[in-house]
């Protein structure tokens, strides 16, 4: 028998923007390889994360997906569902409201966020700011880039753990950075981003810094943070055409307000129509237009086959609302009209 470490890992109950939480299990196995089914349900105090009351504290965690933990040794990662007492699911378990995790909708995550040090993004100066955006955007050099060691060390992190991260790259602020994030599935790229963010936060412990995903968080003339969010499914990649992603793009403009219901906290401050943006009350598309709800990839466009790209979730944004929204918006869009 040996020892294995496994940290489960969860959103608590804080609102309007939940928090990761983690605690590590210890168990005996012969060998283990990523078996899901014999990890046990394990309870927590709720009462400290904002989940229960002191009188009646006991919350379970459901083990949901597991990966190699390549930050120790015999070890995994598991992200959880936090259930009530009785087994059924919480009140803040938004994982259990996706009822299709159909593989063949696929998500394309572009996770930005601001690393800081003393409430101030790496690379602005002790007092004032530094030069105006313009210098910063995939750049290279100290004068234009702080904190590529961290994002380096996150990066192969992801990669080791089996994360399917596409790229990543320094933002239009400094000391703001994106990575992106492929996953298959509402329920388990949603997971995927979880974990991303999840290790995103632990490698950052050991530099001192400070992960922010509020969605603007430097007032003025600065971009904010999104969550952009691209999405697909094997009819849009195979059969396409236009009609088929009007009608989609259509849908979405009708569904706006319930997008942006669940796109994220204090996003007004970021969707007002510049940085890149499109005004949080109104809805648009169109073809590679960074300043629409909906951005229509040239790629796309080109031969109508292919996916879309959301650009309205903030940075703090649930992803499993966000992916369980857009699954539901496009069913609608595809299911004929009856009568």
């Amino acid at each position: 028998m040996a020892k294995f470490k496994f940290e489960y890992i969860w959103l608590d109950g804080y609102k309007p923007v939940a928090n990761l939480r983690s605690k590590t299990k210890v168990l005996d196995f012969d060998f283990y390889n990523g078996e899901l089914d014999i990890l046990p349900v394990w309870s927590f105090d709720g009462s400290s994360t904002k989940q229960a009351e002191g009188h009646s504290s006991d919350c379970l965690l459901k083990p949901a997906s597991v990966y190699p933990d390549p930050q120790r040794h015999n070890a995994f990662l598991v992200v959880c569902e936090v259930l009530n007492a009785d087994g059924t699911p919480h009140a803040s378990n938004t994982r259990a409201l996706i009822e299709n995790n159909d593989p063949e909708y696929w998500f394309g995550f572009e996770q930005e966020y601001v690393l800081t040090m003393d409430g101030k993004p790496l690379g602005f100066p002790d007092k004032g700011f530094p030069a105006p955006q313009g210098m910063y955007y995939c750049s290279v050099g100290t004068p234009n880039v702080s904190g590529r060691e961290i994002v380096e060390e996150h990066l192969d992190t992801c990669l080791e753990a089996g994360l399917e991260l596409t790229g990543v790259n320094a933002e239009v602020m400094i000391g703001q950075w994106e990575f992106q994030v492929l996953g298959k599935g509402a329920q388990t790229a949603a997971d995927d981003l979880v974990l991303s963010r999840y290790l995103l936060h632990r490698v950052t412990e050991s530099y001192g810094v400070t992960v922010e995903f509020h969605p603007k968080p430097i007032k003025g003339d600065w971009n904010g943070s999104g969550m952009h969010t691209n999405f697909s499914n094997r009819l849009m990649r195979e059969k396409g055409g236009e009609e088929l992603f009007m009608a989609i793009c259509d849908k979405f403009g009708k569904y706006h307000q319930e997008h942006i219901e669940v796109y994220g906290a204090h996003n007004d401050q970021r969707l007002t129509g510049l940085h890149e943006t499109q005004a949080i009350d109104k809805f648009s598309y169109g073809v590679s237009d960074r300043g629409s709800s909906i951005r229509i990839p040239v790629g796309t466009a080109q031969n109508w086959k292919g996916y879309l790209e959301d650009r309205r979730p903030a940075s703090n944004a649930d992803p499993y609302l966000v992916t369980n929204r857009i699954v539901l918006t496009i069913e609608e869009a595809l299911t004929p009209v009856a009568g």
